[in-house]
């Protein structure tokens, strides 16, 4: 059974770093693209970044700069690098993968930025 766990979240100053993680496990042999979400207090939730099999990643414009993704192709894990955090960047932050042509989605993990 396919799962997959974010891991990483925290509560930070404005201004700081944090570092998501996230990793797929389960009965699969193909990963392609993997990505994050993120959902703030009664809104919907965004995409933020996405990065393919072959390491070409792609920014929201609110993220672009300070975010950046990255993949352990051999633990099938992802990770997002996340600086000049602020307060708009507080949400639950969700791992999404393709495995074998079907989307996954993890529980979440939250972030909270503040002053």
């Amino acid at each position: 059974q396919v799962q997959i766990a974010e891991s990483g979240g925290d509560l930070v100053q404005a201004g700081g770093s944090l570092r998501l993680s996230c990793t797929a496990s389960g009965g699969f042999r193909t990963s392609f693209a993997m990505g994050w979400y993120r959902q703030a207090p009664g809104q919907e939730r965004e995409w933020v970044a996405t990065i393919n099999r072959y390491d070409h990643a792609r920014y929201a414009p609110s993220v672009r700069g300070r975010f950046t993704a990255s993949r352990n192709h051999a633990e099938n894990s992802l990770y997002l690098q996340k600086n000049s955090l602020n307060a708009d960047d507080t949400g639950v932050y969700y791992c999404t993968a393709e495995l074998d042509g079907v989307d996954y989605w993890g529980k979440g993990t939250q972030v909270t930025v503040v002053a």
